[in-house]
């Protein structure tokens, strides 16, 4: 994790996506998000709110897994490498079978979108549109760890901003669920994304999502037209400092690490 002072020069609220049927299977939900409206809003802001994807008991159970250490390939403690104030873990293979559902049922629209922007962008690579696919990319250029994790912060805590690149092989976009309900299980512990805009100052935004809300985000950078073309501006993200309470966020990476 790359790491920088955790700041924010500006803010704008993102309205949420409607809520979606909790009746369904957790891949329906995702199927049944506004795409449309979510990929217009990343292209143009490097973020989109989805509105709630799962339900309370769905996140209280995934927060229960952070005392099961048979579920984690490791625990990182972020003091110790100064990456902010607070721990996590990454889950270990196989994942559990909800973070599976959302890493499967995610990538093949975000898929679509990641493949426009690289269009954009003049770039030749492109992604399978499956998460199986893209996988075995990963393994063949020695990336084999998932990336799947689960965050932790207790009063104080926070995340310097950063970006998630694990090796060679990287997704562009990545998705962030908050498990905790703010206001009510924490305060303080905003959302923070900061664009660093070329031959400008840098753009910052803070988001406060809802329990079971899940936030999806540029994993590096967008394209953004200019008067030559598209060109790249490079986002990183972070978490500011919880005031009371605790608060946990499951992160649903693509890309797995060396």
């Amino acid at each position: 994790m790359l790491c920088a002072a955790p700041a924010a020069e500006s803010t704008r609220a993102e309205a949420p996506m409607p809520p979606v049927k909790f009746t369904s299977t957790i891949a329906q939900r995702i199927q049944q998000l506004d795409w449309k409206a979510l990929e217009t809003a990343l292209s143009e802001n490097g973020y989109a709110q989805t509105g709630r994807v799962l339900t309370p008991t769905e996140c209280r159970e995934l927060i229960t897994l952070y005392g099961d250490d048979a579920s984690f390939r490791s625990h990182i403690d972020m003091a110790r490498f100064r990456f902010g104030l607070g721990d996590y873990k990454y889950f270990a293979d196989p994942l559990p079978a909800t973070i599976q559902q959302l890493r499967n049922a995610f990538y093949p629209p975000l898929a679509g979108l990641a493949n426009h922007w690289m269009e954009n962008l003049g770039s030749g690579e492109r992604f399978p549109g499956q998460l199986a696919e893209f996988l075995k990319v990963c393994h063949r250029h020695g990336q084999k760890r998932p990336t799947p994790l689960l965050l932790r912060y207790t009063e104080g805590g926070y995340n310097c901003l950063h970006q998630d690149i694990y090796g060679e092989v990287a997704f562009p976009l990545q998705v962030a669920i908050f498990l905790s309900q703010p206001g009510r299980d924490y305060t303080g512990g905003e959302f923070l994304l900061m664009e660093q805009r070329p031959r400008a100052q840098s753009r910052g935004e803070v988001v406060t999502p809802q329990q079971g809300e899940a936030v999806i985000f540029t994993t590096r950078y967008r394209p953004v037209r200019g008067s030559r073309g598209y060109y790249r501006v490079n986002i990183r993200h972070g978490v500011s400092t919880v005031k009371s309470g605790e608060r946990y966020t499951l992160g649903i990476i693509f890309h797995d690490a060396k």
